[in-house]
């Protein structure tokens, strides 16, 4: 079973994730990921959508041509979770092998 985090411990796995940003309100983090185009773009959020399948932790995440916001969050523990840790860092590095914008 999965667990919520400890502030502490949160702060200090949120302080290695440094382009995310945390909401303290909803105990969630989230980012932008800017792509070249759209094709690029698309083809991350499968990628990120394939892991997420297969470690049932799904984001919530927003769409406009080249743009790909992401939020995560652990709805089963109401916060942040090892589980977002987890996919905010392949999240980051799957981003790294996109050409910049």
């Amino acid at each position: 079973m999965n667990e919520k985090l400890r502030p502490q411990n949160a702060t200090e796995l949120l302080i290695t994730l440094k382009s995310w940003t945390h909401d303290a309100k909803r105990d969630a983090i989230t980012r932008e990921f800017v792509f070249a185009d759209f094709a690029q773009a698309f083809a991350f959020m499968t990628q990120i959508a394939i892991q997420a399948e297969k470690r049932n932790h799904h984001p919530e995440w927003f769409n406009v041509y080249n743009r790909v916001k992401i939020t995560l969050t652990t709805h089963d523990v109401n916060g942040l979770s090892q589980l977002d840790i987890d996919m905010a860092r392949y999240a980051d590095a799957a981003f790294a092998n996109y050409s910049a914008a």
